[in-house]
């Protein structure tokens, strides 16, 4: 009989919807600026939305010292870190026949806490995923901020992870259609930067990159 685990690990409904190639994994982790992670405290759920950083094998979080589940899942507590992109909505013939386009990945784990001059590599390797180049332009972290930060490593390894997805058109109905169906585009992009009343000098070249590379349609 399988255990929890391996049923948790694999789709039992919609199977063809899974995912199975690593590279697929990593361009969406790659693609993506949030992620939910979850965990039990004191017998009660917990979940929580996190910025992150994919490093090569392993998935990097950083938060506050201050945070108690955080110091929990640090301590080896089982957790599940959720990443997930819509790129649709689709419109079908009926409400229960809509859906989205998406493409999602659950990794299944737990946390080790980084510490010393590799929790400060934590912070900047996360800044340098999202806004590449930003590490270049601002002052290193005091060794007060680095104390208040906790740097959180999980890692990625071929039998603790799943990935689902759907694309393309609603389904076609069997009867005549009187109404309008397809799919709605969605993506995310990045507007304008607004500066800072105290801001100095012109937008950076990480920021004007990041626009660049998220343009509006």
């Amino acid at each position: 009989m399988p255990s929890p685990a391996d049923r948790l690990a694999r789709l039992t409904r919609k199977p063809e919807r899974a995912l199975g190639t690593r590279e697929e994994m990593n361009r969406l982790l790659d693609g993506q600026l949030v992620g939910t992670l979850a965990t039990v405290v004191d017998g009660q759920p917990w979940v929580v939305p996190m910025l992150y950083g994919r490093d090569g094998d392993r998935i990097l979080l950083h938060g506050s010292t201050g945070a108690g589940a955080l110091r929990q899942v640090a301590s080896g507590a089982p957790a599940a870190f959720c990443v997930t992109a819509v790129d649709g909505l689709v419109v079908a013939e009926s409400t229960f026949e809509s859906s989205a386009n998406y493409r999602s990945v659950v990794i299944r784990g737990s946390l080790e806490s980084v510490t010393g001059q590799t929790k400060s590599d934590v912070l900047q390797r996360i800044t340098a995923r999202i806004i590449a180049g930003r590490n270049d332009e601002v002052r290193p972290s005091t060794a007060k901020e680095e104390s208040a930060t906790i740097g959180l490593a999980m890692a990625i390894t071929p039998d603790n992870w799943i990935m689902k997805q759907r694309s393309g058109d609603p389904g076609r109905p069997e009867g005549p259609v009187d109404v309008w169906c397809g799919v709605v585009p969605m993506t995310v992009t990045a507007g304008v930067p607004v500066a800072a009343p105290w801001s100095v000098g012109p937008v950076p070249p990480s920021v004007t990159n990041f626009v660049r590379a998220h343009p509006a349609p």
